[in-house]
């Protein structure tokens, strides 16, 4: 059971982090000030928002996908005779209903037009508080899925704060675990409690009690803003040394203490194989190299009509050595890979061969040349030992001169049924394109030529002209597919379509620069109005999943790149209001 109680409150903590996600916190003065001071600097995991977040404007710009519910999805909640589950079943119709407009959801949970909030845990512990303005509408919601469900509360009081109690662990159950809710000047926190959570933890959960060292203090925003160029809007961060710390003392941190009590409930040491000085030691050492990851906003722009988030997640890395050797994998990824507008959908892969192999050498070199005396990373480096990315020089020897390689679906069509009623929907067209980008594409075309006898009699033109390869893909004309290929500058390019032809003569003016290592791009709207289409032409009703999807309107983009601060992964998400929405 007490494995259990962990689960559950690592749960708890994802699920708060993800709403965090979603209704994005606010402001580094005033009331963030009284927060960030009750969050302990040795916090493990950290999220919060520096400037009000207009979560009614936000409300009304997500598409109506996201404010209807598959029926299936309650479908288990119930089937369930658990009053838990009716509560949860409740509370859940509850958030779907309040989708509906900004203002109802504002007015379901008591919220203002703008609010602030926060998640971060005290060692395992998981705290999510958020600025109400109506703590009345709170505690009324709750009430009514108590109704719903025959489920109840107890009301408890600590330092004089009342809060409310929710059991969560089976009854009898002597290893418990509660939901905790409580409000205190203007905040509502939402927490767990369970038995190795000793009173001051919760007291300072609750905000009633202060920490000595807090991040308010720590000055560890301001330096993640300045060293990543973030806006101060949102800054959250996960810290690898404090988790390492907690894995490999008994003591070291609040995590370490809890964990150490859990373990003396279990009657056994659960991390005894890392909790030697040798680990401690080593495990610290790596850290200090890769001390957090970090998650900052880039811009945001949130109206009724749309709203979109450029985020970026950074590993940070000390480790010149292996930085060094990874971005020297860095390759070409073409533009029109990289914006989600111009393409229904585009993928680019940007890396450069010819160092595929030295960088990966490097990296395992580096792996592989400090003498752990802990035997966890001992047994690491003797798997990785029995490797070698030496092997993968005999595949990346024929693709010498390889920056990166690129594919777009640009548009595509389905056709309608003829006049007469006669045949059926078919592909009518589609823009597409295939492109290889690398020191001497020709070369790398002649070399690939004895392996595809279909290819033997084709010689590119070095001037740019289009080989048509109709011939090597015999299609019906309806289906609007008539390949082309072409070296436009250092790109070998395949396509189809005006669109794509377009695309390809653009190419030519790209030159090859280290640019990134992957990026992928989708515009939901492109992809599924022709398929929506296509089932409505066939007559035959639409699946609820398609449905739900006829007018979504978004677009998204993700890229992983390297820079001197460590490992990139970037996301873009643009979401619009459809006129048939509005």
């Amino acid at each position: 059971m007490k494995k259990i109680i962990i689960a559950a409150a690592v749960v708890a903590a994802g699920a708060g982090g993800y709403w965090l996600s979603q209704d994005k916190p606010s402001s580094a003065s005033g009331q963030s000030d009284t927060v960030l001071a009750s969050v302990p600097a040795d916090t493990p995991l950290f999220s919060g928002q520096l400037k009000p977040f207009p979560i009614k404007s936000y409300v009304n710009s997500l598409s109506q996908s996201y404010k209807t519910a598959p029926a299936e999805l309650f479908a288990e909640l119930e089937q369930s005779d658990d009053a838990r589950a009716k509560f949860l079943l409740s509370l859940s119709r509850s958030y779907m209903d309040s989708l509906q407009s900004g203002e109802q959801f504002i007015e379901t949970f008591g919220l203002s037009e703008q609010i602030r909030s926060y998640f971060y845990t005290l060692g395992i512990l998981p705290v999510v508080k958020f600025e109400v303005e109506k703590p009345q509408a709170i505690w009324a919601l709750l009430d009514k899925a108590e109704l719903d469900s025959g489920y109840s509360h107890e009301i408890r009081t600590l330092k004089g704060l009342d809060y409310r109690v929710y059991t969560l662990s089976d009854i009898g159950d002597p290893e418990k675990l509660e939901l905790l809710l409580a409000q205190k000047d203007g905040l509502l926190t939402v927490t767990l409690n369970s038995a190795f959570i000793d009173e001051p933890t919760l007291e300072t959960a609750l905000g009633l009690r202060p920490v000595a060292q807090s991040l308010a203090d720590s000055g560890i925003i301001e330096q993640i803003i300045n060293t990543h160029g973030f806006s101060d809007e949102a800054i959250g961060y996960l810290n690898h040394q404090e988790i390492v710390k907690a894995i490999t003392t008994k003591e070291g941190n609040q995590l370490a203490q809890q964990i150490t009590a859990f373990s003396a409930q279990e009657g056994e040491d659960l991390l005894a194989e890392f909790r030697t000085p040798e680990c401690h030691k080593e495990f610290s050492a790596i850290t200090a190299n890769w001390p957090r990851t970090v998650f900052g906003v880039n811009s945001t722009n949130i109206e009724d009509k749309q709203s979109s988030f450029d985020i970026s997640t950074i590993i940070e890395s000390k480790n010149q050595t292996l930085l060094d050797a990874l971005k020297k994998m860095r390759g070409f990824i073409p533009d029109y890979a990289k914006n989600p507008g111009d393409s229904v959908f585009s993928m680019g892969v940007g890396i450069e061969l010819n160092q595929l192999v030295p960088s990966l050498t490097a990296v395992w070199d580096e792996l592989l040349q400090p003498q752990y005396q802990c035997q966890v990373l001992q047994e690491f480096q003797q798997e990785l030992s029995g490797q070698s990315p030496a092997m993968l020089g005999m595949f990346t020897g024929m693709a010498n001169g390889v920056r990166g390689v690129s594919a777009a679906i640009i548009d595509y069509k389905f056709s309608e049924p003829s006049a007469s009623g006669q045949g059926e929907p078919g592909l009518e067209s589609i823009d597409a394109i295939v492109s290889l980008s690398a020191d001497n594409p020709s070369m790398l075309f002649n070399m690939v030529k004895p392996f595809a006898p279909e290819l033997a009699n084709i010689q590119l033109p070095q001037d740019g002209s289009v080989i048509d390869l109709s011939h090597l893909l015999p299609l019906p004309p309806e289906y609007g597919i008539k390949p082309k290929m072409a070296v436009k500058g250092s790109h070998l390019v395949l396509f189809n379509g005006e669109k794509a032809k377009a695309i390809a003569e653009q190419l030519a003016a790209e030159p090859l620069t280290d640019n990134g290592l992957y990026n992928i791009a989708l515009d939901y709207k492109k992809l599924f109005t022709p398929i929506v289409t296509l089932a409505e032409m066939t007559g035959e009703p639409l699946p609820e999943e398609l449905s739900m999807m006829k007018d979504y309107d978004m677009q998204v983009k993700m890229g992983v790149d390297i820079n001197e601060q460590g490992i990139v992964f970037d996301s873009y998400i643009n979401n619009k209001v459809t006129p048939a929405e509005e």
